[in-house]
């Protein structure tokens, strides 16, 4: 995944870049940077560090005077390094990308007949940021080259680009992923992000989420419309059940809000006897404070996070590191367990690894009994719009190993293993909950999870759940290209 943050103040914009951006952190973790335009030296300010092993803050904190001017983006990132900066017949500018671009090797290839090089060579593949910004440099303007980005690439991008007098701010064309405006209280400036909690204690009020495919320009003093938006939009559901910040709001809907009504209806129609509801932080104690609310039973931690080391979700892409990390970041309380029938909800199951961990360390401290309760439906799908995991092959999903098990095929019948309630499906959550030792396993169905967001069906993305995302603007789409196959 990836986050950015840029802002245009009439003052120097620094303090609020280096926030606004570490507001970002738990979207990512190999990459961020930062780059600031100084108007009295005429030149680009930037840094790029790595962060697998540390805060952002600690990379950036003691080189922030060397951020000067009035204009500024950043961006927390999974990719490879950015923001990228480069002259062209369009001006000198630098962009930040949050991203998935499925057919860059193709990209690549047509990019270097006609003439272009690449120079930010990672590991020995193409800089994704890099060929972004050189989809733009086609266009005769901004917007032209934003458009022709938009039609040739196969999955998504949002972008942000700083120029020497403004920021240009564009959505994904689908929407996919967030861009959301915000003014200065005090009249001071402007500034784009891809999430809302970074405003209010920088001191801006959230003004409004960019529609899909919208392109804006702003600098201190105003915002203008470049492109309009478009009507079809695809936001990903995991926003509010995983990776979004609990204070965070997308299209009007708070990722708190959302996860605590998810729990609630889940918890009024649950017929388990528990004595207890808790959360295994972070992203499912939202749920299990509204399951709790729900059935009428009391919410405990009976697992905590431990935070002093490993703050942020995500963790290392090293399987063995993972492991490790996770068994490290969570720890049980055993006087909370002990006899205790007890209710866990948790965002998502994508591997099993965590889930396998806890319940074994559940079990140990006492627990009578372990139900599972997940605030989404089961993983069917690998996503090809946005990098939500760090896994490289639909196998790597616990319910496709188990799909193959059962048919000896990891592609057959995927429909109805998806369908809730469906024999298929049955069976799969069954063998689930008995790989895990679990008392009893539930998933919320994906009408609970779309009602809990409140915008119809068509403008969220499921795909991950039911495969559903289909459809694109663009004539060569990897989504017709699925349909095909």
């Amino acid at each position: 995944m990836g986050g950015f943050f840029g802002a245009a103040l009439n003052h120097s914009c620094r303090n609020d870049l280096f926030y606004g951006v570490d507001y970002n952190s738990h979207l990512g973790t190999r990459r961020a940077g930062m780059v600031t335009y100084d108007a009295d030296d005429n030149r680009f300010c930037r840094s790029i560090h790595s962060i697998e092993n540390t805060y952002f803050r600690s990379k950036f904190e003691d080189e922030l005077n060397k951020f000067k001017g009035d204009l500024g983006i950043g961006v927390i990132s999974d990719n490879d390094p950015q923001p990228i900066v480069i002259n062209s017949h369009l001006g000198k500018f630098a962009v930040v990308t949050v991203a998935k671009i499925n057919n860059i090797d193709q990209l690549e290839k047509e990019l270097l007949e006609q003439g272009a090089h690449f120079g930010e060579l990672s590991s020995g593949k193409t800089n994704p940021t890099e060929l972004v910004a050189l989809l733009i440099n086609e266009g005769q303007t901004f917007e032209e080259g934003i458009t022709n980005l938009f039609k040739r690439i196969e999955g998504s991008c949002s972008l942000l680009i700083l120029t020497e007098t403004s920021i240009i701010a564009a959505r994904d064309q689908l929407g996919r992923t967030p861009v959301i405006l915000g003014e200065k209280i005090d009249g001071s400036g402007f500034a784009a992000t891809s999430e809302s909690t970074a405003f209010p204690n920088l001191g801006y009020r959230h003004l409004r989420d960019l529609g899909p495919g919208e392109v804006v320009k702003f600098d201190s003093k105003e915002i203008k419309v470049l492109i309009q938006p478009g009507k079809d939009m695809q936001i990903c559901s995991f926003l509010w059940v995983y990776y979004g910040f609990p204070t965070s709001s997308y299209e009007g809907t708070n990722v708190e809000e959302m996860r605590f009504k998810s729990g609630y209806k889940m918890g009024k129609t649950d017929e388990s006897m528990v004595d207890c509801a808790s959360g295994i932080p972070d992203s499912g104690v939202g749920m299990a404070l509204g399951y709790a609310a729900g059935k009428g039973v009391p919410y405990l931690r009976c697992i905590s996070k431990y935070t002093p080391t490993w703050p942020r979700s995500f963790t290392p892409s090293e399987q063995e590191r993972r492991n490790l990390v996770a068994k490290m970041k969570l720890v049980a309380n055993e006087k909370m367990l002990k006899d205790k029938k007890a209710i866990f909800c948790d965002d998502s199951i994508v591997r099993g690894t965590q889930l396998k961990d806890n319940v074994s360390d559940l079990y140990e401290l006492g627990a009578k009994e372990v139900h599972i309760r997940i605030a989404c439906p089961p993983l069917i799908y690998g996503c090809p719009f946005i990098g939500f995991t760090s896994s490289k092959s639909d196998m790597e999903l616990i319910t496709r190993r188990i799909i193959n098990e059962f048919e000896g095929d990891p592609n057959k019948n995927l429909e109805e293993y998806a369908t809730t309630g469906s024999e298929r499906y049955n069976k799969l959550v069954d063998k689930i909950k008995d790989t895990f030792g679990l008392t009893s396993l539930k998933f919320n169905p994906i009408e609970t999870l779309v009602e809990s967001i409140g915008l119809p069906k068509e403008k969220i993305c499921t795909h991950c759940f039911d495969g559903s995302s289909r459809f694109h603007p663009c004539e060569n789409c990897c989504c017709k290209k699925q349909d095909k196959d």
